[in-house]
């Protein structure tokens, strides 16, 4: 039964019915790629008994480097010869790089930072593990497509945690290619429930924790302000005791499905010491879409209370007076300042991200949506669909927590003789 994959195999490492030429399994991370890649392999290389033929004789197998290849593929805890039963368990010839099975199909390692490697020889299956991080991806990639040309459909399969690589992207695109996907909690039962404890509270609800725990593939933008690593080492699970706290808003002027959402973003502050050296955090992002004005207004009054923030800022320039006026419909007692936008997205959105750079800006957990679109910030305009709303409260609110406080202090003082 261990080895009767078939029988107890979750959906996403079956391989898909019809006739493509590439599989892509998208996972987080064990999510169970390696095992539905080493069970594809032996389900193309053994026959129904351990000397007769399977449909593939000629196989090749491809990581970043060699040893991956050997460590993970072949040798790891659900590489090929884990998966193996006995009888047709295949033996590594080290001095060949070669997986030789009873029958006599034969699988050769290849390293993705040489791809000149894979120029002569010439294969009828191959199995490519985690091709987004490949330095060399694309330069790879084309030269095994050419070496995939035995039998009467050749195919490969890839395993990979998503990146945003061209490669990786180009081969998505691809009519030919079939896609499963699965996030790390597909694989619970055969994970250690400490690592996902782990994982849930340090990175859900975060950028990262998309890519490497969900499996989604995140865009990000040539030039963009900010980026996935960035924001990753950002992150921490809980804030200081904070000198100030706003909420941020960037109004809808409409409502219903269709309309832009309201960003709704709470931040806070230490600012202790000289303007260098205080600190901001990000500690939420309360974001309603297709609400009408008085149920936003609703919603930014909530993260006042919820944090304790002492004002409210909102952007003015196209509700005008409406938006204080909604605002204390919710609350008439509400702090609220109202600010002017004189330069575009942008050039406000800039200052803020050089903060990030310095290491002055912490993300608290669950902020996935509000990173999506700060990774589409670029210089030249947003890259993404829609308004960035959620992006446009959080500069704001780091305007008024850090920048502008700053810039009142820095100020040449009048000397009165």
């Amino acid at each position: 039964m261990p080895h009767l994959f078939g029988i107890w195999a979750l959906d996403h490492q079956r391989p898909p019915p019809g006739g493509w030429r590439a599989w892509v399994i998208l996972g987080g991370r064990g999510a169970g790629k390696t095992r539905a890649g080493a069970e594809w392999i032996r389900s193309l290389a053994e026959g129904p008994r351990p000397q007769d033929p399977g449909t593939a004789r000629r196989i090749a197998l491809v990581a970043e480097t060699y040893d991956q290849v050997r460590d993970v593929m072949i040798h790891g805890d659900s590489g090929i010869l884990a998966c193996s039963p006995p009888d047709r368990r295949p033996k590594w010839k080290a001095s060949e790089r070669k997986l030789i099975w009873p029958n006599g199909a034969e699988a050769q390692a290849f390293s993705a930072h040489d791809p000149e490697a894979l120029r002569g020889p010439q294969f009828d299956a191959a199995w490519a593990d985690e091709l987004a991080k490949w330095r060399k991806g694309q330069e790879c990639w084309d030269m095994l497509q050419f070496a995939l040309r035995l039998g009467r459909d050749p195919r490969v399969c890839v395993t990979t945690t998503p990146r945003n690589a061209p490669v990786l992207k180009h081969l998505l695109a691809s009519p030919s290619t079939v896609q499963t996907h699965a996030p790390t909690e597909a694989n619970r039962a055969n994970l250690a429930p400490s690592f996902l404890e782990e994982m849930r509270a340090r990175y859900a609800g975060t950028r990262l924790g998309r890519q490497e725990l969900d499996g989604v593939m995140l865009a990000d933008v040539p030039g963009a302000l900010w980026s996935t690593a960035a924001l990753a080492a950002a992150q921490v699970t809980g804030a200081p005791p904070l000198d100030r706290v706003v909420v941020a808003v960037d109004p809808a002027v409409s409502s219903g499905k269709s309309s832009d959402a309201c960003g709704i973003v709470a931040a806070g502050a230490v600012t202790q010491g000289k303007p260098q050296d205080w600190r901001a955090y990000v500690l939420a992002d309360r974001t309603v879409q297709g609400a009408g004005p008085l149920a936003w207004a609703q919603a930014v009054i909530a993260a006042r209370d919820a944090f304790g923030a002492e004002r409210v800022v909102a952007e003015v320039n196209q509700g005008g007076a409406l938006v204080e006026t909604v605002l204390r419909q919710a609350d008439p007692l509400v702090p609220f300042r109202a600010l002017h936008a004189r330069k575009g997205k942008s050039a406000r959105a800039e200052p803020v991200a050089a903060l990030y750079e310095q290491g002055r800006v912490k993300h608290l957990p669950g902020l996935g949506e509000l990173e999506d679109q700060m990774c589409l910030m670029t210089p030249q305009g947003y890259q993404g669909s829609g308004s960035p709303d959620r992006l446009d409260a959080l500069v704001w609110a780091l305007h008024e927590l850090i920048i502008q406080p700053a810039a009142s202090l820095r100020m040449p003082q009048i000397r009165v003789l």
